[in-house]
């Protein structure tokens, strides 16, 4: 097998052992899952159902993020408990998963069941001289690090624009340098705390998933992934405060999903231009949806349209005249080897099917069920 490995910014080999170790950024529980979260979990998710078919055992670690900005602003919005929202939201994410056929998670932890860990894990990063205390905080010290930047490989300038607008606040005055990352904040009025030797408050958004990764995987993990929006500044962060602690590589391949788009920009909540998963399982087939999403390369930023549905429609149902077999399963086996491409994949069992061989093989190891 052959993946695009984003730190080496190359197509390269991904040659796990028997156990494969698997870490992949999950949702901030503050709204419905939409086609953003579908697109990135089912690509994991085909890469998972390979792996297995390789005679790999698999263990897939998803976080809840349920102590963050944006789900504490959303609480206070509606006027409920942050971890009411949070307990809500997280059901209807997971029964959308389960209803797109997701292969389970080997644990989804929550980051406010990891507290005590956290607390650990910043005072090792503290006694390895990588952080420093400040205003009520801990923040890691960048120029301690040498290969900051080992995984973006973006120039300052950038990474100072990408920390502003993805909440790394550049202008915190307590901060050394301005790309220096919050390990542990003080909790403003009416947000969550917990004791601390470094005063009350909560951590950073980093910070837990390090410690989550490190607690349910190990020192140094097999494959770790997300959208290609949490590169930076939120994976670089990762790697440099656990490999300032362990001494070790973190992650031994990176892979990274492309941004799905509406109406020619991003979605993405802060826009408001979502389509979620809930609303289309109420007029579309399960297996429509997965097919309209694989149809896509998963390194690829691409458009959504609901005309995507009715041709994996008119997809599935070709599929299905032709019906069980291993047509094109060798076919998809090389397609999903090199790189995942699932397009190809797809291709390769339409030409099955258009000549009379059943494909039903190929479209279970695609997470298709023919059956109705």
């Amino acid at each position: 097998m052959r993946l695009f490995d984003t730190a080496r910014q190359d197509v390269v080999g991904f040659e796990p052992g028997p156990l494969v170790t698997m870490y992949v950024c999950g949702i901030t529980p503050y709204d419905s899952t939409h086609l953003g979260h579908a697109a990135t979990y089912l690509a994991y998710d085909v890469l998972q159902r390979r792996l297995r078919d390789l005679g790999h055992e698999t263990r897939v670690v998803r976080n809840i993020t349920d102590v963050d900005d944006p789900l504490l602003a959303k609480a206070k919005e509606l006027g409920v408990h942050y971890l009411d929202l949070a307990a809500a939201e997280t059901a209807r994410f997971q029964g959308d998963m389960r209803d797109l056929g997701m292969l389970p998670c080997f644990s989804e932890p929550r980051a406010t069941s990891a507290i005590a860990d956290i607390r650990g894990f910043i005072g090792m990063v503290l006694d390895t001289d990588h952080a420093y205390p400040a205003g009520g905080g801990v923040y890691f010290d960048v120029s301690s690090f040498p290969r900051f930047g080992q995984l973006s490989h973006l120039d300052q300038a950038t990474m100072l624009d990408l920390a502003a607008e993805r909440g790394g606040n550049p202008d915190d005055p307590h901060k050394r340098h301005p790309l220096d990352f919050v390990l542990w904040q003080p909790s403003g009025d009416g947000e969550p705390a917990w004791d601390s030797l470094w005063g009350p408050g909560r951590p950073g958004w980093h910070i837990e998933c390090s410690t989550l990764a490190l607690r349910e995987l190990g020192t140094t993990i097999d494959l770790h992934g997300g959208g290609n929006d949490l590169v930076f500044p939120h994976h670089e962060c990762e790697a440099a405060q656990s490999e300032s602690v362990t001494g070790e590589p973190f992650v031994r391949h990176w892979m990274h999903t492309g941004m799905v788009g509406l109406d020619g920009e991003k979605m993405s909540k802060s826009r408001g231009n979502l389509v979620f998963v809930s609303d289309l399982l109420k007029d579309w087939e399960p297996a429509a949806i997965r097919l309209a999403v694989l149809a896509n390369h998963y390194r690829s930023d691409w458009e959504w349209s609901e005309d995507l549905l009715a041709a994996a429609t008119a997809r599935l149902d070709a599929w299905r005249v032709a019906g069980p077999g291993d047509g094109g399963l060798h076919e998809v086996r090389d397609a999903l080897d090199l790189d995942l491409d699932t397009g190809r994949a797809l291709a390769a069992l339409d030409d099955a099917a258009s000549s009379g061989r059943g494909v039903g093989a190929g479209a279970a190891l695609l997470g298709v069920e023919l059956a109705q």
